[in-house]
């Protein structure tokens, strides 16, 4: 895999179900404002280990909820079908995106 596609990948049990945090590496502790949002991608709760696409989606499969932030993180959800476009939100140019199985 390109290095550009590698992400940070954490899993966490909760009483709901497994959380899943995705994001990509280059935007690990930056803050970014919506019109009535605000999103820091907190090293305590995104950073994870790095990850290929391939185990993304497979993590993305099997969990409760998960919380995807950047270009790379929320694209990949958008190609494999887990997330669609039309909820993706854009906080200061960054894509964010939640994803809930209900």
């Amino acid at each position: 895999m390109a290095a550009e596609r590698q992400l940070l990948l954490s899993e966490r049990d909760t009483q709901e179900g497994t959380l899943v945090a995705v994001c990509d590496p280059d935007i690990l502790g930056e803050t970014f404002e919506g019109e009535d949002v605000s999103l820091t991608v907190s090293e305590e709760f995104y950073d994870g280990e790095p990850a290929d696409p391939d185990t993304v989606a497979a993590s993305l499969a099997r969990c409760s909820t998960a919380n995807l932030v950047g270009e790379t993180a929320v694209g990949l959800a958008v190609e494999e079908g887990f997330v669609d476009e039309a909820n993706v939100m854009d906080l200061d140019g960054t894509r964010h995106a939640q994803l809930l199985w209900l």
